[in-house]
C-alpha cells in the first residue's frame, strides 16, 4: 500500500469520528455565524467610512465655501504679483542701484539659478515635488496627527505649491479654514502652472532675512548678492545649502543684523545648512564627496563685505529720483483715467500718489535718468572741500532784531544745477554738503530769493521785448523813493547817467527798478512763469522789488538755471527734467520723456540779454571767473545777492549748458566775507569738474549766434539817441546793439555849448560875471533834460561813469553873496608859494600878484580852486581868492621872495613911434607854475611880509 493510500484511510477515519460526535455540524453553524458577522461588520465599516468621508467632505466644503473659484489668469496674476525692488540708472543706462523699499527683491528665471539651489530646496522642502499634484496626503495626515497629539516636533505638511499659495494668495494665519483653502488652491494651481514655473515663483518670493546692507531680502537672486556677493547662478553647493535653509526661520538663521554687520554667533544658521546637506545626501542629490567638501566650507569667511546701498552712496540723488518718479506716475495714472491733477480732490490725489509710490517701492520698475555719473561724483567731491566755504553760522535775528544763538551752528550750504540747454536734461546737481546733517535738496527743493539774478529774467527782459529799453538806453542811476521804500545800490552810491548795459554789468539796482517800472508787471511776471518759475504769489506779481529778486517764497536753483537757459535757447523755454524713461520689470515702456521748446521771448531779445551778460564776465561783477576756468567758452551770466547778503548766486550760460550755484545758510543769515568771490570760485571748480569728464558737452565749439534783426548803431552816450554834432565834439558817441524794430530815430538834443568852471571833481556852468580866466569852453547838459530824468539835485556826474567825462551839467554854483575872505597861510619854500585852501564853497580860483620893489603890483597869473601853490619870481607877492560871481578877496599879507633890493631910480620909459608908452613892460617877470589868463583892474592893497632870510655870500 502506498503512502498516499495510508493518509487517505486516516483522513476518512477522522471524519467519521467527527460525525459520530456531532463536531462537524457544530463547526458548520459556527462558520456560518462568523462569516455573517464579518459581512455585517464589513458593511458597517464601509457605511461608517462613507459617512465619515461624507462628514469630512462636508466639513471641508464648509471651510472653503467662501473661497471664490479663481480663473487661471487671475491665479497667475496673484502668484506673480510679488514685491520687487525698483532700480535706477544714470545716463547711458549706467547702473545706479536699487531704490529704497521695505524689501530687496530682484526677479530672475529658473535657468539663472544654480542647480545646487534647486536640489537643496526640493530635498529640504518638498522631496516629492515632481510627483505630487499639489498636496501630499501622507504629509498632511502626519502634520494633523502631530498637531492633535501635541507632539514636540511638528514636521509640517506643506508642499512648495502650498507655500506659494500661502505667501502670494492667502495669509500666514494658522487655522483649518486657511489650510483647507491652501489645499484646494494648491491642487488648482498645479493645473495652472507647470512644475518649473511653480519652483521659479517660489524661489523669487521666499524671504531670506537680511543682506550685508541690513535690508530685508526676498528671492534667491537678492539673497545670493546680498549674502555672498555673487549672482544666484554662481552659488556653490555650501552656499546653496546655506541659503536654502534660511527660509525656515529667516531672522534666526540670517548672518547679518539690522545694521548690516555680521552676527558674532552664526551657529544656528550653520547647523541649518548641515541639515540641508544631510537631506540632500539622503535623497541622493549629492555624493558623499560633495557632502564632505561642503561641510568643510567656511561660510562666515566667505560672506560678502558690508556694502553701501544706493541710498547711502547717493542719498540726494536717490531721494530725488524716487520723488520725481512718484510725481510722474501720479500724473500719468490720473491721465489714464481721463483726469487732470488740477481737477482732483485731495483724497483722489492722495490715492493716485499712494498707488504711484507703491509702483516705485514694490513693482520692480526701471528708472533711467539724465544724470552723468562721473560729473555727479566729481561735483560731490568738490563741495567736500571745507576751505571753499565760509564759517558756520552761530546766530539768527528774530522779528524784533534781537540776536539769538542757535542750538547747533549751521554750516554754509550750497546748491547747484547743470542743465543742457537744447534738451532740458539735468546733467548733474549738488544737493548739499552733507545729507546726514541736512536732508534738504538745496538745488531742487529749497526756494530762496534770487537777488540780482532776477534782473535779466524780469527787470530787463520784457522791457527789451517791448522796446521800452535797449542795451544803449540811458536809465539814470539816481536816488528814487517808491512810497516808504527808498532803494539803494549795494555800494550805497549812484552812477548817474548810465546805459542799461552798464547797469546790468555792474549790477546797479536803481536802473533795474526804473526799467521794470516801464512795463506791465502782470505781463512781465507771466513771462517769468512761462520760464518755469512756479512759486510766484499775487504780491510778487505787483511789487517793484521783484526786479531785484525780492520774492515772497523764492525760486529754486533748478528753476533759476532753467529760466536762464531760455535766453541760451533763443527765447524758447525747455523744461528741465531728470527722468528719461520708466520701464516695467519686463521691459515695457511706461513713460518716455519728450522735450518741447515753448517760445517765450524773441530771438532778438534773448541775444541782447546774452550779449549784455557777456560783459558781466568780461568786465563786470564776475570778471574774475574766466581766470578760474580750465577752459574758455562763450559764457554769459549774472551774479546776485539778496538783502544783507543772506543769499549769493551766480548763473551763467554758454551755447550748450547753463549752470548755477547758490550758497547760504538754511536759516537765512548774513554771509561772511566776500561771498560773491567765494560763490564764483565754487562755480568755477564745479564746472571745471564737469568739463574734465565731458568737454564736448560743457565747452561749446561755437559762440552764441547773432540772429537776424540785430543791428549795431551809433548813439549819443548821454541820451541813447542818434549823435548830434555837439555829442560828437564832446566825444560822447558810442555804439551798441539794437533790435532793428527799436533803433533810435531822434537826434540828441540834450546838449548845448557854454562855459564852465571846475571846483574839485565837480563841473559847474559859469555865470555871466564869472571871470573868463577861470572858465573853459565845453559842452553842457541842458538843465531841462536833467529835470526830466530827476537829476535836479545831482552835481557830480563825471567820475563814476565812462559816458560823461567831457560834458557838464547845466547847473550853476550858488554864490554866497559876499566878497571872499582873504587867503591865509601863505609861505615860501624853495621858490614855491603855497597857501591854505579857501573855506568858502563858491571860490573858483586864485590870482597871484607880483612886484619887484613893493611899489607897483601886477597880476602875474591865476589858478583854479583845486590848486594852492605856484612857482613865483623873486620879489614881493600875494594871493587873492575869486568867487563864481567874480568878486575878489582882499590881498593877503605880502610875501618876500628872495633878497630885498633897494628902490631904484625909475628909468626913463621908452616910447614907441608915436611917443606913447607900450601897453606891457619890456621885461615882464616870469609867470607862476600854472598861470591862467591875466586879469584886468587895479590890484587890491596888501601888507608886506618877508618870508626869506638873507643868504650868506660865497
Amino acid at each position: 500500500m502506498s503512502h498516499f493510500d495510508e493518509l487517505k484511510q486516516k483522513w476518512e477515519k477522522f471524519v467519521h469520528f467527527l460525525k459520530e460526535k456531532g463536531i462537524i455540524r457544530t463547526a458548520r453553524i459556527t462558520y456560518n455565524v462568523t462569516w455573517n458577522m464579518f459581512l455585517i461588520v464589513t458593511v458597517l465599516l464601509i457605511l461608517g467610512g462613507v459617512f465619515a468621508a461624507g462628514v469630512g467632505a462636508g466639513f471641508f466644503a464648509s471651510l472653503v465655501k467662501d473661497e471664490p473659484v479663481r480663473a487661471h489668469t487671475s491665479m497667475k496674476e496673484d502668484i506673480y504679483n510679488y514685491e520687487e525692488t525698483s532700480t535706477a540708472y544714470f545716463a547711458n543706462k549706467t547702473y545706479l542701484g536699487k531704490l529704497q523699499s521695505d524689501l530687496d527683491r530682484h526677479e530672475i528665471s529658473l535657468n539663472e539659478v544654480s542647480p545646487y539651489v534647486l536640489k537643496a530646496v526640493i530635498s529640504t522642502e518638498d522631496q516629492y515635488f515632481y510627483e505630487h499634484e499639489g498636496v501630499v496626503p501622507k504629509a498632511i495626515f502626519r502634520a494633523m496627527f502631530q498637531e492633535f497629539s501635541g507632539a514636540s516636533v511638528v514636521t509640517g505638511g506643506s508642499t512648495l505649491t502650498q507655500q506659494l499659495i500661502k505667501n502670494q494668495i492667502l495669509t500666514n494665519e494658522v487655522s483649518f479654514d486657511r489650510k483647507a483653502k491652501e489645499i484646494l488652491l494648491a491642487m488648482r494651481l498645479e493645473k495652472v502652472l507647470k512644475k518649473d514655473e511653480i519652483l521659479e515663483a517660489y524661489l523669487n518670493i521666499v524671504p531670506y532675512g537680511r543682506n550685508s546692507s541690513g535690508r530685508n531680502v526676498a528671492g534667491i537672486q537678492a539673497a545670493a548678492e546680498g549674502v555672498f556677493g555673487v549672482p544666484a547662478s554662481k552659488l556653490n553647493l555650501a552656499q546653496s545649502a546655506y541659503l536654502s535653509g534660511l527660509p525656515k526661520n529667516p531672522f534666526v538663521y540670517t548672518p547679518f543684523n539690522k545694521g548690516g554687520e555680521q552676527k558674532e554667533d552664526m551657529t544656528a544658521g550653520i547647523k541649518r545648512m548641515q541639515t540641508v546637506l544631510s537631506r540632500m545626501l539622503s535623497a541622493g542629490s549629492i555624493t558623499q564627496a560633495e557632502y564632505d567638501e561642503a561641510m568643510k566650507y567656511d561660510i562666515k569667511k566667505n560672506l560678502t563685505t558690508k556694502k553701501q546701498s544706493s541710498f547711502e552712496r547717493y542719498p540726494y540723488l536717490t531721494v530725488e529720483i524716487q520723488r520725481r518718479t512718484v510725481e510722474l506716475l501720479t500724473k500719468l495714472n490720473a491721465e489714464k483715467d481721463g483726469k487732470k491733477l488740477s481737477d482732483l480732490s485731495a483724497e483722489e490725489f492722495k490715492e493716485y500718489e499712494d498707488n504711484a509710490r507703491t509702483q516705485v517701492r514694490q513693482k520692480g520698475i526701471k528708472i533711467f535718468t539724465t544724470i552723468d555719473q562721473k560729473i555727479y561724483d566729481d561735483m560731490q567731491q568738490v563741495v567736500k572741500n571745507d576751505n571753499l566755504f565760509g564759517p558756520a553760522n552761530q546766530y539768527v535775528y528774530n522779528s524784533k532784531g534781537q540776536r539769538i544763538k542757535l542750538d547747533k551752528p549751521e554750516p554754509e550750504e550750497v546748491g547747484a544745477t547743470l542743465i543742457e540747454n537744447k534738451t532740458g536734461k539735468i546733467i548733474s546737481f549738488v544737493g548739499g554738503r552733507d545729507f546726514n546733517r541736512e536732508q534738504t535738496n538745496h538745488a531742487m527743493r529749497a526756494p530762496r530769493q534770487n537777488g540780482s539774478t532776477m534782473k535779466p529774467l524780469l527787470a530787463y527782459s520784457y522791457a527789451l521785448e517791448t522796446g521800452k529799453v535797449q542795451p544803449g538806453s540811458i536809465v539814470p542811476d539816481t536816488p528814487i523813493a517808491l512810497g516808504t521804500w527808498k532803494p539803494n545800490n549795494y555800494d550805497m552810491d549812484f552812477d548817474g547817467l548810465v546805459s542799461v548795459r552798464h547797469s546790468l554789468k555792474k549790477s546797479r539796482n536803481i536802473p533795474a527798478i526804473k526799467s521794470y517800472q516801464r512795463v506791465d508787471h502782470m505781463k512781465a511776471t507771466e513771462k517769468l512763469m512761462q520760464m518755469g518759475v512756479t512759486s510766484l504769489t499775487k504780491g510778487d506779481r505787483t511789487q517793484n522789488a521783484m526786479a531785484l529778486g525780492a520774492l515772497d517764497v523764492g525760486i529754486t536753483v533748478e528753476e533759476n538755471v532753467n529760466a536762464f537757459s531760455t535766453f541760451a535757447n533763443g527765447g524758447n523755454f525747455v523744461d528741465a527734467y531728470m527722468i528719461e524713461r520708466i520701464e516695467s520689470n519686463d521691459g515695457e515702456v511706461i513713460y518716455q520723456h519728450k522735450s518741447e521748446a515753448k517760445p517765450v521771448y524773441s530771438a532778438q531779445t534773448s541775444y541782447l540779454l546774452i550779449d549784455m551778460m557777456r560783459d558781466v564776465l568780461s568786465s563786470g561783477t564776475a570778471s574774475g571767473v574766466p581766470r578760474k576756468l580750465a577752459f574758455q567758452s562763450d559764457w554769459a551770466g549774472k551774479t546776485g545777492t539778496t538783502n544783507a547778503d543772506k543769499d549769493s548766486w551766480f548763473v551763467a550760460s554758454n551755447p550748450n549748458v547753463t549752470f548755477g550755484v547758490w550758497i547760504g545758510y538754511d536759516t537765512p543769515a548774513d554771509l561772511a566775507g566776500n561771498t560773491g568771490q567765494r560763490n564764483q570760485t565754487i562755480w568755477a571748480q564745479l564746472i571745471n569738474a564737469a568739463y574734465k569728464n565731458s568737454p564736448q558737452l560743457v565747452d561749446a565749439e561755437k559762440q552764441f549766434a547773432m540772429p537776424s534783426g540785430i543791428v549795431r548803431r551809433e548813439i549819443c552816450g548821454i541820451s541813447g539817441k542818434l549823435p548830434s554834432d555837439l555829442c560828437r565834439s564832446a566825444g560822447l558817441v558810442t555804439t551798441d546793439l539794437f533790435n532793428a524794430k527799436f533803433t533810435p530815430n531822434e537826434v540828441d538834443d540834450t546838449l548845448t555849448k557854454g562855459r564852465y568852471v571846475l571846483v574839485g571833481d565837480a563841473k559847474y556852468k559859469a555865470l555871466p560875471s564869472t571871470p573868463q580866466e577861470f572858465t573853459k569852453d565845453g559842452v553842457l547838459i541842458k538843465e531841462e533834460f536833467l529835470r526830466e530824468l530827476g537829476l535836479e539835485a545831482l552835481n557830480k556826474l563825471t567820475n563814476t561813469t565812462n559816458l560823461l567825462n567831457n560834458i557838464v551839467p547845466e547847473k550853476e554854483l550858488k554864490e554866497n553873496g559876499k566878497v571872499p575872505a582873504a587867503v591865509a597861510g601863505a609861505k615860501m619854500s624853495d621858490g614855491v608859494l603855497s597857501w591854505a585852501s579857501h573855506g568858502e564853497n563858491d571860490v573858483i580860483g586864485y590870482r597871484i600878484y607880483h612886484s619887484s620893489d613893493g611899489t607897483s603890483f601886477k597880476k602875474i597869473g591865476s589858478v583854479t580852486a583845486d590848486k594852492t601853490s605856484a612857482k613865483v619870481p623873486a620879489g614881493i607877492v600875494y594871493v587873492t581868492a575869486v568867487d563864481i560871481a567874480g568878486k575878489e578877496s582882499p590881498a593877503q599879507t605880502k610875501v618876500q621872495v628872495g633878497e630885498k633890493k633897494p628902490p631904484a631910480e625909475p628909468p626913463t620909459p621908452p616910447t614907441d613911434g608915436d611917443g606913447d608908452k607900450p601897453d606891457e613892460p619890456q621885461d615882464p617877470p616870469p609867470p607862476p607854475t600854472e598861470p591862467a589868463d591875466p586879469g584886468t583892474g587895479d590890484p587890491p592893497p596888501a601888507t608886506t611880509q618877508n618870508n626869506n632870510k638873507k643868504k650868506p655870500s660865497n
